[in-house]
């Protein structure tokens, strides 16, 4: 059995690999959309549920995530 690690990235580069403003991420994350990893200072996601949302065509605009259903 392999055993993954997660690889969280900081909200500026969730935005950055998303597309999006920081504060999209943390608007998806509020919504239940992405899962926020981290201490209450420091936010952090998971790179790779990152990137699987991508790949199922989420929105690389800062517009917020509307056109997906983000």
């Amino acid at each position: 059995m392999t055993i993954r690690r997660r690889r969280t990235v900081s909200t500026e580069l969730a935005a950055l690999a998303m597309g999006v403003s920081e504060a999209t991420i943390r608007k998806w994350a509020s919504r239940g959309k992405i899962t926020r990893y981290g201490r209450k200072q420091r936010a952090e996601y998971d790179l790779d549920e990152l990137l699987a949302l991508r790949q199922r065509g989420a929105p690389l605009s800062a517009g917020g995530g509307q056109a997906a259903g983000l």
